[in-house]
């Protein structure tokens, strides 16, 4: 059989598609990091002037700190629902499905990703504006929203984790010993899924901080999310809008590259026991 050498001009085009992708990606970025320094920006490609107030502008609104604030506490609570509720779904996924009852499970907790945003929204606001459950526009319902669109990371994340780090091997060889169910619980699998469960939570951390097309459909006006306020912002001052988008930015980014770390520290912890 002979060797086909792969086409070189077919690799000469990749790093320009990379670049290319790159700068289309990373372009938009630096624009709104130029403009939230700009003093005035209108109908030019670039911001003129020089200035930091608006910044201060951003920190001394009260709607953008009340919606600050909101967006933190929706990411904590949602955060514990994920924790209350991810950790023993996944954990019955993997010790009590097999075979297609597992499937089944896992498709239907990778439902929300797959149904798009509008759809559960426009759910939430059939079922929860009636009469018998008038809970459209509260904080809870909200949070619990977040929650449906980020459990099935958590769960997702957890399971793989499971499988990986053969955990029914060491809840058997504790049992062998004599603990009980809610001593492996706690001496066996917590230890063994604290990094993934972090590295999940702050993954669900980035993506409830940037969540807008459900919170817009069901917030009220005292449960609104930073992202909401912050598409208001785009009617008045650009740099006003530019020096809010980057605070989101970094908020989510910060997050992201946090969940990274725990996650390669997940990484590393599971290697321990294969080594």
């Amino acid at each position: 059989m002979k060797y086909r050498r792969p086409c070189k001009s077919g690799l000469q085009t990749v790093p320009f598609v990379l670049v290319a992708y790159l700068i289309f990606l990373a372009a938009p970025v630096v624009l709104l990091g130029i403009g939230s320094f700009g003093e005035s920006w209108s109908n030019t490609l670039l911001p003129s002037g020089f200035t930091g107030r608006w910044y201060l502008e951003v920190a001394n609104d009260p709607s953008f700190r009340r919606a600050f604030v909101t967006s933190l506490q929706v990411v904590a609570v949602t955060a514990a629902i994920n924790v209350l509720a991810g950790l023993p779904l996944a954990y019955a996924i993997h010790a009590g499905a097999r075979g297609g009852v597992r499937f089944a499970a896992r498709l239907v907790t990778l439902m929300p990703i797959a149904v798009p945003e509008l759809v559960l929204a426009f759910g939430f606001i059939l079922v929860f504006s009636s009469d018998t459950l008038p809970w459209l526009g509260s904080f809870w319902l909200l949070a619990a929203g977040h929650a449906v669109l980020t459990l099935p990371y958590t769960v997702t994340a957890l399971v793989a984790d499971m499988d990986q780090l053969g955990l029914d091997e060491y809840e058997h060889a504790a049992a062998t010993l004599g603990a009980s169910f809610f001593d492996r619980v706690r001496d066996v699998t917590l230890p063994l899924l604290s990094p993934s469960l972090l590295s999940a939570l702050l993954t669900v951390a980035a993506l409830s901080i940037g969540e807008f097309q459900l919170s817009n459909l069901v917030a009220g006006f005292l449960s609104r999310t930073y992202p909401i306020v912050l598409l208001q912002a785009f009617y008045g001052a650009t740099g006003f809008a530019c020096a809010a988008t980057v605070v989101l930015l970094v908020l989510a980014i910060a997050a992201s590259l946090a969940s990274g770390v725990a996650a390669r520290f997940a990484g590393g912890r599971q290697a321990e026991p294969a080594a």
